[in-house]
C-alpha cells in the first residue's frame, strides 16, 4: 500500500512525500503585484512539503484583482520570484506557480478596468479592494479576440514561471474564477462554441491547458478543479456531466497531476450537499490525483493507502505549521491559524508560526 510519506513522481517533479502545500493567497506582494523578500522566507520554511503549490499568481493586470497578490506577467515580477524559488530549492523543496485569472471576481478600483467573464454576470458579494470591500460590478462578456489575448497571457505567464525558477505550473480552474465561470452552467450563458453543452463549456479549459502544455510541456503542467458545490456564486446544475469529461480531457492531454478541492456538508471553508466527484473522476483520470479540503491526518493516510488518491494537499494547516510534514509523521499537535493575518502585510501570522519542539 502506498504511504502518505513516500515519494511520488508528479510529471517531471520528484516529490519526496505525498503531502502537498495547497495554494494560499497571502497578500504579501506590493501594490504593483511584485513579490517581496519576506515571501522567500515563508516558502522556504515550508519546503518540507513534497510539492508547494504557490499562492494564486496573476497572469495579467486584467486578471488580478486581489490587493497585494503577486503576478507573473512582467520581467520585474520574474526577477522578484527568482530568490523565492531559489530559497525553496536550497532547502530541498519543489514549487510550482499557480496561474490565476480571476474573471468577474475583481473590482475596477484594483485593476483599472471592468471585470470580464464568459457572460455578463457579477460576483455575489462585495470584493476585496485597497479601500475595503466594495460592491461587485457586472462583467463584460469576453469576445473571441479577448479569449485569444488571454490565451497569450497564459502562455506568457507559464514561460515566465519557468524563467523565475518554478518547477512547473498549476492552472487555476477552480473556486469561481475565470475558467470555472466558463465550466459551470450557473455562470456560462453563452450561445457560441464556448457555451451550452458540457463539451463547449470545457473548451476554454482545453485551450488554456493546450497552450500551457505547448509552452512548457505536459510534464510541468497541472490543473486545479473544484467540481462540487457553490464557490463564490459559481455552481453547476449537474457537475458530473461537465467535470468528469473535463478530467478525461486532462488525462488525455497527459498533464502531470490533477488537484480537486472538494468541500463536504460540514466543510470548514465552504460547505455543500453536492456529492464529491473524486470517485467518478478517478475512473477517467489515471494520472496522479491530489485531493484537498479538511483532511485530517488519519483521513489523509487512509485516502492514499487505499488508492482513493495519490496525494493530499493541505492549506491552512501548512499556513500555521511550517513543519507540517514532521507533525503529520510524528502525530504531533498543530498550531491553529489566525484568520486576522491571512491577508495582512508583514511577518505576523506569516513567518512567525513556531516549529514543533
Amino acid at each position: 500500500m502506498p504511504s502518505l510519506f513516500e515519494p511520488i513522481e508528479l510529471g517531471s517533479i520528484y516529490a519526496k512525500n505525498r503531502i502537498l502545500m495547497a495554494p494560499l493567497t497571502r497578500a504579501r506582494g506590493t501594490r504593483e503585484h511584485v513579490p517581496t523578500p519576506i515571501m522567500a522566507e515563508y516558502y522556504a520554511q515550508r519546503a518540507g512539503a513534497g510539492l508547494i503549490i504557490s499562492e494564486a499568481t496573476g497572469i495579467s493586470r486584467e486578471g488580478l484583482g486581489w490587493p497585494y497578490a503577486p503576478g507573473l506577467w512582467s520581467q520585474e515580477q520574474v526577477e522578484a520570484w527568482k530568490p523565492i524559488t531559489a530559497a525553496v530549492h536550497a532547502k530541498g523543496g519543489k514549487i510550482v506557480a499557480q496561474l490565476w485569472h480571476m474573471g468577474r471576481m475583481v473590482h475596477s478600483s484594483v485593476t483599472g478596468q471592468q471585470p470580464v467573464s464568459c457572460s455578463a454576470t457579477k460576483a455575489p458579494e462585495a470584493l476585496h479592494t485597497y479601500d475595503g470591500k466594495q460592491a461587485p460590478e457586472v462583467a463584460r462578456p469576453l469576445t473571441k479576440e479577448d479569449i485569444a489575448r488571454i490565451l497569450n497571457d497564459y502562455e506568457n505567464a507559464a514561460r515566465n514561471a519557468l524563467q523565475s525558477g518554478f518547477d512547473g505550473v498549476q492552472i487555476h480552474a477552480a473556486n469561481g474564477y475565470l475558467i470555472d465561470e466558463f465550466l459551470r452552467d450557473g455562470t456560462n450563458h453563452r450561445s457560441d462554441e464556448y457555451g451550452g453543452s458540457p463539451e463547449n463549456r470545457i473548451r476554454f479549459l482545453r485551450e488554456v491547458t493546450e497552450r500551457v502544455i505547448a509552452t512548457i510541456g505536459a510534464d510541468k503542467t497541472s490543473v486545479r478543479l473544484s467540481p462540487n458545490g457553490d464557490t463564490q456564486g459559481c455552481i453547476d446544475s449537474h457537475p458530473g456531466q461537465v467535470f468528469v469529461p473535463a478530467a478525461k480531457l486532462l488525462n488525455d492531454l497527459d498533464i502531470a497531476f490533477l488537484e480537486l478541492r472538494e468541500p463536504g456538508p460540514n466543510g470548514t471553508f465552504g460547505k455543500t450537499d453536492q456529492p464529491k466527484l473524486h470517485g467518478p473522476i478517478r475512473e477517467v483520470f489515471r494520472k496522479p490525483l491530489v485531493l484537498n479540503q479538511d483532511y485530517t491526518r488519519e483521513e489523509a493516510i487512509e485516502t492514499v493507502a487505499t488508492g482513493v488518491a495519490d496525494a493530499i494537499a493541505f492549506g491552512r494547516p501548512f499556513l500555521a505549521n511550517p513543519d507540517l510534514v514532521r507533525r503529520l509523521e510524528d502525530n504531533l499537535p498543530q498550531n491553529k491559524d489566525d484568520i486576522r493575518t491571512w491577508y495582512s502585510q508583514g511577518a505576523e501570522g506569516y513567518t512567525d508560526y513556531p516549529l514543533a519542539r
